[in-house]
């Protein structure tokens, strides 16, 4: 088969794969990025499972695209001696065929990245569990937000956390590797499936949307929330549309879409939470939209600049124009001669879909040599410009700063980070804390030439440049891609939009919660019993999940930077890898493959107030476990006088799947993430109590926990980041400041700072 012609990123490396769980999808993405991936199957550990169709889909769900040898183990040392990374779980397994003399490896191949990848890490009371995608729902307290209040917890669709989890550990591989190419040294990971997807899906103490008023998760009243709350979706001709209106000019297109009702012009309305309280405002809307098509709602919308979408099943993104016009999937041959739909990548890469690769036809091109430089981080020395907003952009930003990046956050007191909308009045809370932590703030109009001007010459010395904006924004200032690269062809540009760069639907408003919608999510995610019972309002995937492949692309063209001298252009679409992230059911669905979910699967009530417990066996084998635990006693019944964590710990003792449900409040001092020591106390001195932060993505030796410098004010640091990156001085930037082109800390905001008068308004 002919070599494709493409630059895949990461080609000249190589990936051994010992993996047997589903984080086997890992190399799976590496594999797309270029990597030769060559997966090693022991005695038949981890081989594609036989007379069990859903089983075996998952199985090439992620591994297609790799080179599957089956090895016996006296070879495995000399596979691994050319190799730049090896993700395993041989090491966590007491029954793996074959224990590896890892010392002895390392010595002969010092660069080697061994990668160990597990459901709950290694040397913990929780090591042996099992794990499921309901599994991690519950531990991550995921689950303790999705549904509807007054009824059960709602298991969301698909296997949303488990591949959150994996692209959690596609991140935490590539700062492995990059550390490895910077250093010439290897180093040992210990990645956790619950570790990844507690950070990737929806963390608790992570930066939040726009709807919280900048309060993490943690600090919302527990339980599900009510029925309709914060991004309402409205019953209309054809089906149903959802509103996410934040921004006050957003609510002006409102409500001069619907003829400015004068019982809604008062400026109170300007306030977000003003508008979600009022029921008289949603009957409004409600009866605006009634006997409208969604086609015709979606189109107003545009007109108004007011962001919604009509709420589509699976079956209607699947076949929409815009997603065959960005082929975001294409057709996967598996074993048999079966044809299935398969996502072509999780990212477009110099206009390039990053998609399966048939092993062997990848060019082979040399690997990028070490620089055997001193850095402690990763990405030491690398300087980035942060043009993102809202949740998305904070945390691609966030990741790279957290590796040693100087991330530079430019932003403009004209048109503010809607997360700097939050209940303390200067613009800060722990959930922006949360996103911009280890960054500098830039106070820059780029509505003026002279802005744009000092955004070119910080071009020039860039290496990363981060947006989110709506497709277009930057080339209608004149700050695209293709003329900046003109500038720095070093440049790396990273792009995350709802719907991509390029189709019908790229010029649309997008926020997650409408990404949802567009995408079939939303209307996946309901209790059976009832149509009406959407229940996703206030989780925040897949922003999260999203700035990890952003970060990862990074790395990814830093490998290929340094093999090649230029950078690249990545566009990343959310609703593309939410897509990609329901791949098996997609698959499933075009074999008619049934549902194997049963009575013995699911959520149940413990004994207690609100208390679930978990219970997902994954094959007749599980099965039989729990029925060798409950006897002849149904399910719910020998549940029902137990708490979830004495249920859970007696049926993993039996091995099979299952987890009490927590809930963010209890995390930070749950035994197992204070095992890990994954959280930390962060302070930072203009907010009134300290923030609970994550420490790391990943338990490793050669890379430091994360600084812990505060995030900025809104334009905290410009004249020290003009000094830093454009030599200015100190009198430039004031003539600079004078003249409306850079801007610092506004002046109402530092009255609130000295007088301390923020903290009694929120009280």
């Amino acid at each position: 088969m002919p070599q494709e012609a493409i630059d895949r990123p990461l080609s000249g490396l190589r990936v051994v794969d010992l993996v047997a769980s589903p984080l086997a999808g890992i190399a799976r993405t590496l594999r797309e990025l270029g990597a030769e991936v060559i997966r090693l199957e022991v005695a038949g550990r981890g081989a594609c499972p036989v007379d069990d169709p859903r089983a075996e889909l998952a199985y090439w769900t992620a591994n297609l695209g790799k080179r599957i040898e089956s090895a016996d183990a006296a070879s495995l040392p000399e596979w691994l001696a050319g190799a730049d990374l090896v993700l395993e779980d041989l090491s966590a397994d007491p029954a793996a065929p074959v224990s590896l003399a890892w010392a002895a490896i390392h010595a002969a191949n010092p660069a080697l990245v061994r990668m160990t990848a597990t459901g709950f890490g290694l040397g913990t009371a929780w090591s042996h569990w099992q794990w499921t995608d309901g599994v991690l729902h519950a531990l991550t307290t995921e689950l303790s937000r999705s549904g509807i209040k007054g009824r059960a917890p709602l298991l969301p669709p698909g296997e949303i956390a488990l591949q959150c989890a994996v692209a959690q550990g596609v991140f935490v591989a590539m700062a492995a590797l990059t550390q490895a190419l910077a250093t010439g040294r290897g180093d040992h990971v210990d990645y956790a499936a619950l570790d990844g997807a507690m950070q990737a899906l929806d963390p608790a103490f992570g930066i939040s949307g726009s709807a919280t008023n900048g309060r993490p998760a943690a600090a919302l009243p527990p339980g599900r929330p009510p029925r309709g709350v914060q991004y309402p979706i409205i019953s209309v001709a054809d089906g149903y549309v959802r509103l996410c209106i934040l921004a006050p000019r957003q609510w002006q297109g409102m409500h001069a879409m619907m003829g400015s009702p004068a019982e809604f012009a008062g400026p109170e309305f300007r306030d977000i939470m003003v508008r979600f309280k009022s029921k008289e405002l949603l009957a409004a809307m409600q009866a605006f939209l009634a006997d409208k098509t969604r086609a015709e709602i979606e189109a107003l919308g545009q007109q108004h600049g007011v962001p919604l979408a009509g709420l589509n099943t699976l079956a209607d993104c699947l076949a929409a124009d815009h997603v065959r016009a960005r082929g975001t999937f294409t057709e996967a041959e598996l074993p048999g001669g079966r044809r299935v739909p398969f996502p072509d990548g999780l990212m477009v890469i110099d206009g390039q879909r990053m998609g399966p690769i048939h092993p062997g036809t990848a060019a082979l091109r040399p690997a990028p040599a070490p620089v055997m430089a001193k850095a402690s981080r990763p990405l030491e020395g690398l300087k980035v410009l942060d043009l993102g907003v809202i949740v998305v952009g904070a945390e691609t930003g966030r990741l790279l700063a957290d590796l040693g990046a100087d991330v530079v956050k430019i932003e403009s007191a004209a048109f503010p980070d809607g997360s700097r909308q939050t209940w303390l009045k200067i613009g800060l809370s722990s959930s922006f804390g949360a996103g911009h932590r280890n960054k500098r703030s830039l106070g820059l109009n780029l509505k003026s030439e002279d802005g744009k001007a000092l955004l070119r010459r910080m071009v020039a010395d860039a290496d990363v440049m981060l947006s989110n904006f709506k497709p277009g924004t930057l080339e209608s200032l004149g700050l695209g891609y293709a003329e900046l690269s003109q500038i720095n062809p070093r440049l790396i540009a990273v792009e995350s939009s709802a719907f991509g760069a390029t189709g019908p639907w790229s010029k649309r408003m997008g926020y997650g919660p409408l990404v949802r919608a567009a995408a079939g999510l939303t209307h996946k995610w309901r209790y059976p019993d009832d149509p009406e019972s959407f229940s996703d309002s206030v989780t925040i995937y897949p922003d999260h999940v999203c700035g990890r492949i952003g970060a990862s692309a990074v790395m990814a063209l830093l490998a290929r930077r340094r093999r090649t001298g230029r950078g690249g252009h990545v566009d990343v679409s959310q609703a593309e890898v939410m897509l990609a992230h329901l791949a098996a059911e997609i698959a499933g669905s075009a074999l008619d493959l049934p549902s194997r979910e049963g009575a013995s699967s699911g959520v149940f009530a413990c004994a207690g107030e609100d208390e679930w417990c978990v219970v997902t066996p994954r094959d007749e084998a599980d099965h039989h476990r729990l029925s060798t635990v409950i006897g002849s006693q149904d399910l719910s019944a020998w549940l029902a006088d137990k708490s979830g964590h004495v249920a859970a710990e007696t049926l993993q003792a039996a091995g099979v799947p299952a987890a009490p449900m927590l809930r963010a409040a209890d995390l930070a001092d749950h035994p197992y993430y204070a095992a890990r020591g994954l959280f930390r106390q962060d302070q930072h001195d203009l907010l009134p109590e300290p923030m609970i932060a994550e420490r790391r993505p990943a338990m490793w030796h050669a890379i430091p926990d994360a600084e812990a410098r505060p995030a900025p004010l809104m334009c905290q640091d410009t004249y020290a980041v003009m000094q830093d990156w454009l030599g200015m001085d100190e009198a430039e930037c004031a003539r600079l400041e004078a003249e409306g082109v850079l801007e610092t800390i506004p002046e109402k905001i530092r009255e609130m700072v000295a007088t301390k008068s923020y903290l009694e308004t929120a009280r």
